[in-house]
């Protein structure tokens, strides 16, 4: 060999191992996210925020070993709304989706062309994304299409009241329907494929293959458990909590009935049992995406986030109060009262957030947008709805840019809300004979028991012209006659 080809292959040699370090050196930069987003699990569902009837011990290791949020509120009070304002970054009077309106066949209203959403910022920063679970945000073939959204890979429920059933004649792979072919009528059901095992599975994989590939991964998970429909496999787990609690049997929508498999929720003789083990069952999920990043060598950079689309839901036979879902807080699903929208938010990333942690920063869906932005070298918009919490998971919170104000809506309901410090309004019924406002402080009144309207005038209408300000028309989602 010449000294020439020597040197030739020396240097190529050194290059390729600089371009290796760099390649590991922006892989180090850029952490893999796993966001694991329950549907309709209540501020009390988790041991880690009080619950005492079950427990959640994986979820649990992630406060343990992250930071805790006490003062995190969803999008609004319902799911595709909620799911909206986390994914563009923008509060529910801003963003496209403002209710759960469905459309034909199979969907629901989609999210618009012009949308950017968080997986959008991802791909932009060389990111390999998906989705496992429930979508809701337009159906197949769609503007909306979770693969015209930025999703490389989805696989779940395109249709959230299809997502009611967990026992599905289909799910769908991108814009591949997969039939399920256990789960027919001939079936006794329940005896089939339980639909969020299989979403799970699919997750899992995902995990493989974009590791595999040598690319940072952002994995939404946004789990159906634990959703109305009152149901989960005969094992360990149901075996464990049936016949643990007094029980009322819930008569729901069985096998030829009109909406079975289509929007209803199957009868259930031990609803409290289940829910219960389906709760726990998501937990147990939680433990085996941990252990599997741990598998394939990205656990310490990978950071994990936890956290429900809105607060408990009183359907299908579900007991909120039973289990204290709403922990301290007044309220359900579809309440703008802080029991339908303060949810849990649990952070956790290896040498960044420090273990134990705990803040009442005052957080929403919509700072999770600058915040991803700011970890992976996206450049943020102009004027964006939420503010970066990054220098909060650092601990570095006198650089922590503070919220002036939170606003809320829920057009399918007509109300309103909105929070400035500890003081927050309420407007029920708007534009119907009983339009009326309600005010409360947070701080001195977390169970909004005392209504301080009439005392304090002057909060009133600071709160009001925040309303005023705040809500854009939506002709799709209208919150006053005429839009």
């Amino acid at each position: 060999m010449t000294g020439n080809n020597k040197l030739f292959k020396f240097g190529a040699f050194i290059a390729a191992g600089a371009a290796l370090a760099a390649c590991t050196e922006k892989q180090a930069a850029q952490p893999n996210v796993v966001f694991v987003l329950a549907d309709d699990l209540g501020w009390g569902d988790l041991s880690c925020y009080g619950q005492q009837r079950f427990s959640t011990p994986n979820i649990d290791a992630l406060a343990r070993q992250g930071m805790l949020f006490t003062q995190n509120y969803s999008g609004t009070t319902v799911s595709a709304p909620s799911r909206s304002c986390l994914l563009t970054g923008t509060h529910s009077g801003h963003t496209f989706i403002r209710g759960n309106k469905g459309v034909r066949p199979e969907g629901q209203m989609p999210l618009p062309e012009e949308a950017h959403t968080i997986f959008d910022d991802f791909k932009a920063a060389g990111y390999t994304t998906g989705a496992f679970g429930k979508w809701g945000l337009g159906q197949v073939g769609s503007t909306g299409d979770p693969q015209a959204q930025g999703v490389d890979r989805f696989y779940g429920y395109n249709c959230q009241t299809l997502a009611h059933s967990y026992y599905p004649d289909h799910l769908w792979d991108n814009s591949t329907k997969v039939i399920l072919e256990d789960n027919v009528d001939e079936i006794p059901y329940g005896e089939g494929t339980y639909s969020a095992d299989l979403i799970h599975r699919k997750a899992l994989e995902f995990m493989d293959e974009a590791v595999k590939e040598g690319k940072p991964f952002f994995m939404w998970y946004p789990t159906t458990i634990p959703h109305a429909e009152l149901i989960v496999p005969e094992d360990e787990i149901i075996a464990e909590y049936r016949g643990k609690f007094p029980e009322t049997p819930y008569d729901g929508i069985d096998l030829g009935e009109p909406r079975f498999r289509t929007g209803g929720y199957c009868s259930q003789e031990y609803p409290r049992a289940t829910f219960a083990a389906m709760v726990v069952r998501l937990d147990r999920y939680v433990g085996e995406i941990v252990a599997k990043l741990k598998e394939l060598g990205v656990y310490e950079n990978t950071i994990i986030i936890f956290s429900s689309d809105n607060g408990p839901h009183v359907e299908g036979g579900a007991d909120p109060d039973f289990f204290d879902s709403n922990g301290p807080w007044k309220g359900y699903k579809r309440d703008l009262y802080e029991g339908g929208i303060r949810v849990p938010l649990i952070v956790q990333w290896p040498g960044v957030v420090a273990e134990g942690a705990k803040t009442d920063l005052m957080c929403t869906f919509w700072d999770l947008m600058p915040t991803f932005r700011e970890i992976i070298g996206v450049p943020a918009d102009a004027d964006p709805d939420g503010v970066s919490i990054l220098p909060t998971l650092k601990g570095e919170n006198g650089d922590q840019t503070p919220h002036d104000f939170l606003y809320f809506e829920f057009a399918e309901r007509n109300r309103q809300a909105a929070r400035i410090g500890d003081w927050k309004l309420i407007r029920f019924g708007i534009e119907t004979p009983d339009d009326h406002y309600e005010l409360y402080n947070i701080a001195q009144d977390p169970g909004e028991e005392h209504d301080r309207a009439a005392e304090y005038p002057e909060k009133v209408e600071e709160l009001k012209a925040v309303m005023e300000r705040e809500h854009l028309p939506n002709h799709n989602f209208p919150l006053f006659a005429g839009e």
